[in-house]
């Protein structure tokens, strides 16, 4: 189930990724008063073939608020250096039900 997918913006890489307006947030866990949930993602990069980020290992994405507004911080500042992501390149997080709950996240380098 497609949680977002959104084109970088310079500020999603330095600043840390801000989940769009539009994003279907009923998948992610509930913060229960807390300011942060950690997300264990599996980073797959899309190019001429399918590979994945740190050997298939899952990385902790902390999702946290601020202002108002859900933001990747740490371990997104990870995956956006490991994947040489940059301004207008796409990622896509969603969730993969298969005998439990996963997170994964697509990224494509698009120049």
């Amino acid at each position: 189930m497609e949680i977002f997918t959104k084109q970088l913006t310079s500020i999603d890489i330095e600043r840390g990724l801000v989940l769009p307006p539009d994003s279907n947030l009923e998948p992610l866990p509930p913060f229960h008063g807390a300011r942060t949930i950690e997300l264990s993602t599996i980073v797959v990069k899309s190019a001429a073939g399918i590979t994945t980020l740190r050997g298939g290992e899952p990385v902790t994405i902390h999702c946290s608020t601020r202002s108002g507004r859900l933001t990747f911080t740490r371990g997104w500042y990870d995956i956006a250096r490991d994947g040489g992501l940059g301004s207008g390149d796409i990622v896509t997080f969603y969730q993969e039900v298969n005998g439990g709950t996963l997170f994964k996240m697509r990224v494509r380098n698009v120049g």
